[in-house]
């Protein structure tokens, strides 16, 4: 069907043209985005558990140097922990973990400066190797996450902008065939997906 014979007008038939590819677009963006984010966030869990595994072994194996005597337990507050404190910090989160992971990193490597023997098995390099890849995938999913967010509010802004271009082609449509009698009326506007839904007394009336 030519554009000169639609039953809405040219200026909205060119208006469509222009806005459909940006809209596609913008849906394509978010999907792309959302599935990146789910598959990136999977890695993130992975890695988590890795470094988590690490830091909570390392911490172990620092209390049991304490309780040998190896190391005082006055370094304790160097690494962020109590100096009472025998337990593992609660490394349930990955604000938790991220929080932790810096403090032990930092005091192992202050107090490997000053001369103190090294923690191994595992060594604090290997610590800082797992919780700094980590800390990348956490940083790189979070940023994926205020990216999908804002195709996300992309999408929502064009809708908008789709559900009011509806209207006023279905409005247009309606007043084109408006003089036409019922059921002519209704086929040839469903020709452009405008189906009126008949209420029960319309129905009985035509039946």
């Amino acid at each position: 069907m030519s554009p000169f014979e639609l039953a809405f007008s040219q200026k909205l038939y060119l208006e469509l043209q222009g806005f459909l590819p940006q809209y596609e677009q913008a849906i394509n963006q978010y999907n792309f985005s959302k599935e990146r984010q789910a598959k990136y966030g999977k890695l993130l869990a992975d890695q988590f558990k890795v470094s988590r595994l690490y830091v909570s072994h390392f911490i172990q194996v620092l209390n049991l140097c304490i309780v040998r005597g190896e190391i005082k337990p006055e370094v304790r507050p160097s690494y962020g922990l109590d100096i009472d404190e025998k337990a593992v910090p609660d490394l349930g989160t990955e604000q938790n973990l991220l929080q932790v992971g810096e403090k032990v990193i930092q005091g192992e490597e202050k107090r490997a400066m000053m001369g103190g023997t090294r923690i191994y098995n595992p060594s604090i390099a290997m610590v800082k190797v797992k919780y700094e890849k980590f800390r990348e995938y956490f940083n790189n999913h979070k940023n994926l996450l205020v990216t999908t967010q804002k195709m996300h509010d992309r999408v929502i802004e064009l809708r908008t902008r789709t559900d009011a271009m509806i209207v006023q082609i279905w409005n247009e449509i309606e007043a084109k065939f408006e003089d036409l009698p019922g059921e002519e009326k209704r086929e040839k506007a469903a020709t452009y997906g405008v189906v009126y839904l008949l209420r029960k007394h319309e129905k009985e009336q035509l039946g």
